[in-house]
């Protein structure tokens, strides 16, 4: 009797938390669905989602690679402009058309104001400019766009000039005896951006390469690792904001964003009392909150998307209304990029020239040309933009290794799709995707695309480019502020190492490589290694 009675309330509780678990497991599945019908009531073409994970679920399970992924979704209906996928419940219009693309992200640029992220959770995060939205963005752009111009670069290179010098004096020191350098790419030049980043935009002396367990790279190093755990972190925080918000989950800690702070506005208030000027981002900063920083005539003619409206920055933000978090979020944005972003660009190059020695042999033609018409004198900024074929060569490494796989932007008015037979509306709120990756690898714009092809980018052939299918820093007035920098730093340091060594196959090189599956860094699965070997000058 006993027993019958306990098996009875056994099996009435488990038949209530059956119940209980089958209404929530329901509703979670009407949650996690009810967006996948967005498409076929607009009479779009899409790509079938999975529950819950729409069409991402090979990226967060982090079973493929998110570059294969978005080839994946690129290929699936070769010749649409334009169709639905589904970035887990969020719908996403996927734009293929290279005129699609300068429409609605440079011609109707109004419409499409803003990233779709949300990280407004994040103290420092969420106010960097990649961040930013509306008129926010607008402001802060006018503000930051005169830092990023020809002229600031070239009054900075002398420091990156610098940053290069010592690191090649580091490798002479290491290359005892003549032998070969087995190098872990992305160690070694992690550290030198992080050293060009400490000078050039904080204004401190680093030398990662010798003081190896400095504060400054073990904080950078910690911000760009998204691998593991932090890449669902990161996943958590930027699909569900407010989820993260309520329960405090956060991509950088409280300690991380106050070493920052503390690190920016110790150097504004000691340069402000000492009247130190420097020819940092620091410096820029400072005038920008100023209303000093001005383009220049020579950077209004060609800053192109930079200096649309954006002549005198003192008309477009009311200084005053800078708060210290505002310019240490552009310092950290800055950081960040500069850190990784720049130094896998470096990676891809060096294991390039690596694997294709033919390429190496004729870059090495043009930097000892180059040396030798300086006269021993160090290179200057014009003398290296006048390098075209290294310019060539970098171009042909960020086509086949762009440092985004793709962009978006969020709807803010109301639109509508106009493109042959296709009539459809975007909603505000609602985000196109454009897979950039794989328009830098689609044979119909880049003929044999696996191929490392620097000739794709000479003076003969380069205007034989599609328009809008080349896209490393982005698309329109939202595209990267910082791509000058990045290239300036990139072919310095190829430049120097250049006229010393040369990047060779090692016992440790991957041919081709094989992308990791895990997190979202672009990294190869086994590394980036290669013989530096000196140079018999």
């Amino acid at each position: 009797m006993i027993s019958c009675a306990i098996s009875f309330l056994v099996g009435l509780i488990f038949s209530k938390w059956t119940l209980l678990v089958t209404i929530l497991g329901y509703f979670a599945y009407k949650w996690g669905t009810s967006t996948y019908d967005l498409f076929e009531k607009r009479g779009l073409k899409f790509i079938p989602p999975v529950p819950f994970f729409g069409n991402f679920k090979h990226m967060a399970l982090q079973t493929k690679t998110f570059y294969d992924l978005m080839h994946e979704l690129y290929n699936h209906f070769p010749n649409e402009k334009i169709y639905g996928i589904f970035e887990f419940r969020r719908p996403l219009f996927l734009v293929r058309d290279p005129e699609l693309i300068k429409q609605m992200a440079v011609k109707d640029f109004d419409h499409f104001l803003d990233h779709r992220f949300n990280v407004d959770n994040e103290p420092l995060f969420g106010r960097n400019l990649f961040a930013m939205k509306g008129q926010r963005w607008r402001d802060m752009r006018s503000t930051l766009s005169p830092a990023f111009t020809g002229s600031k670069m070239r009054t900075m290179f002398h420091l990156v000039s610098e940053c290069c010098s010592e690191t090649v004096n580091y490798l002479e020191k290491e290359s005892k005896g003549g032998k070969p350098i087995l190098t872990d790419l992305k160690d070694f030049f992690t550290r030198f951006t992080n050293d060009v980043i400490a000078t050039c935009a904080f204004g401190i002396k680093v030398d990662s390469l010798n003081d190896r367990d400095n504060e400054f790279y073990q904080y950078g190093k910690k911000a760009t690792d998204f691998s593991g755990l932090r890449s669902l972190i990161f996943l958590l925080v930027l699909q569900l904001p407010t989820f993260s918000k309520i329960f405090g989950i956060r991509i950088f800690s409280e300690k991380f964003s106050n070493f920052f702070r503390n690190l920016v506005w110790d150097t504004i208030r000691h340069r402000e009392r000492e009247n130190i000027i420097r020819p940092d981002m620091i410096n820029l900063l400072i005038q920008a909150r100023k209303g000093k920083l001005k383009y220049e005539e020579e950077d209004i003619q060609k800053d192109g998307y930079a200096t649309v409206q954006e002549t005198t920055v003192g008309e477009a933000i009311h200084q005053s209304q800078l708060e210290e978090d505002d310019l240490t979020a552009q310092c950290l944005i800055f950081f960040i990029a500069g850190f990784d972003t720049s130094s896998t660009c470096m990676c891809f190059t060096a294991h390039e020239l690596a694997a294709n020695p033919d390429v190496q042999k004729k870059l090495i033609e043009e930097v000892d040309a180059t040396k030798e018409m300086l006269g021993g004198k160090p290179i200057t900024y014009d003398a290296l933009q006048n390098m075209k074929y290294l310019d060539m060569v970098i171009s042909e490494s960020l086509r086949m290794w762009p440092p985004a796989a793709g962009t978006d932007r969020t709807c803010v008015k109301p639109y509508t799709i106009k493109s042959d037979k296709i009539n459809c509306e975007v909603k505000v709120n609602e985000a196109f995707l454009i897979p950039i990756v794989s328009l830098h690898h689609d044979p119909k714009y880049f003929p044999n695309p696996s191929r490392f092809d620097p000739e794709r980018f000479s003076d003969e052939n380069k205007d034989k480019i599609t328009p809008f299918t080349y896209l490393p820093f982005g698309v329109g007035p939202r595209n990267c502020i910082g791509s000058r920098f990045a290239l300036m730093e990139t072919k310095a340091v190829i430049y120097y190492i250049l006229t010393k060594f040369t990047f060779e196959v090692s016992r440790k090189t991957q041919i081709p490589l094989k992308l990791g599956k895990t997190g979202f860094a672009l990294k190869p699965e086994n590394g980036f290694w290669v013989d530096l070997k000196p140079r018999n000058n």
